[in-house]
């Protein structure tokens, strides 16, 4: 199986295009092998992206990074929505190239670029907000959450989603050692976390 967080210039291309509507707006994606939900809109990332919408439907001027942003759904989304001002990364370049052709194909303005988790973020954000790559291994994930204080501004939030059956109950101990945490929502076994700098 070829992982969703690497890179394999010789992976076949067989772009598809995916359907998501929010707030009777209407996106497409372009997906393609090698990227993580490349059939239909991830699950998780949809609750994700909904709770969070739910309570930031303006953002105006607010910086948000989307941490392994794959073809870009949860950035360009909350980007359409909100206003807020987005970047993207991912250390996958073939989705970094889908995330940019759904950029222009959604009609938003987003920046996008490489980097394996914080490495190439200079940064502060008021809103880091990620589904992170539980395949890559609990050692990568929790990096994700707890290195995202170093570039959060002030009463910035963290916005992730974890599964009970992937270690829910052990983020939220985790993210609870350095953030003030609260599960925003629960969905099919999926826990939305928002977690505020302590």
């Amino acid at each position: 199986m070829e992982h969703y967080f690497t890179n394999n210039p010789d992976l076949k291309s067989e772009i598809r295009k995916l359907p998501y509507t929010f707030a009777n707006t209407s996106f497409t994606f372009l997906s393609d092998n090698g990227v993580f939900a490349k059939n239909k809109i991830d699950y998780a990332s949809s609750f994700l992206v909904t709770s969070f919408l739910n309570t930031h439907p303006v953002l105006n001027g607010s910086k948000v990074l989307d941490v392994g942003c794959g073809y870009g759904f949860i950035g360009i989304t909350i980007n359409k929505i909100t206003a807020a001002e987005v970047d993207l990364i991912d250390v996958n370049k073939r989705a970094l190239h889908l995330c940019e052709r759904n950029i222009k194909l959604n009609k938003v303005r987003c920046n996008t670029f490489y980097s394996d988790c914080y490495d190439s973020v200079k940064n502060k954000y008021d809103y880091i907000i990620t589904n992170p790559p539980i395949r890559a291994g609990k050692e990568v994930v929790n990096k994700i959450l707890l290195e995202a204080k170093e570039h959060l501004s002030v009463n910035g939030e963290l916005w992730c989603i974890i599964h009970k059956d992937q270690g829910a109950k052990s983020t939220k101990k985790l993210l609870e050692t350095c953030y003030n945490v609260e599960v925003v929502g629960k969905s099919k076994g999926f826990f939305c976390f928002k977690a505020k700098i302590c």
